[in-house]
């Protein structure tokens, strides 16, 4: 639970949010390349297969989930969220060709902060 210290009776400080002391400028320059890569189209729907299942997810199973994707897109959002170690691609020298991808510990943290969002916004858009 958060609780507030108040500074100089003007302003309130939530102590345990594990922010304070962060140059809020800072924060906000740090989070936009995360902001960036998650609000691109695609991304979160990629997301999706990675956190619903312990297996990894083959390239053609993205593919048939993501309809209306190019394959351009889609390879570049995978390279993408690849290079941001959000996702570990296995590539198998096999015919035809083979290609997994997994969650990496980092991208396991973001789908669980996306979850723990999506369940915000379902509790507040109920309140009338």
């Amino acid at each position: 639970m958060e609780t507030k210290r108040h500074i100089d009776n003007k302003l309130s400080v939530y102590v345990e949010c594990g922010l304070e002391g962060y140059d809020a400028a800072k924060l906000m320059n740090e989070t936009k390349r995360i902001r960036d890569l998650i609000t691109k189209r695609g991304t979160l729907e990629m997301l999706i297969p990675l956190c619903c299942s312990t297996e990894p997810v083959r390239y053609k199973q993205f593919r048939a989930l993501l309809k209306g994707f190019s394959s351009k897109t889609l390879a570049r959002r995978l390279k993408e969220l690849e290079s941001s170690g959000i996702l570990e691609r296995q590539a198998y020298n096999e015919i035809p060709p083979r290609v997994e991808y997994r969650l990496t510990k980092k991208g396991q943290e973001l789908v669980e902060s996306i979850i723990n969002l999506l369940q915000w916004m379902r509790k507040w858009s109920k309140s009338k």
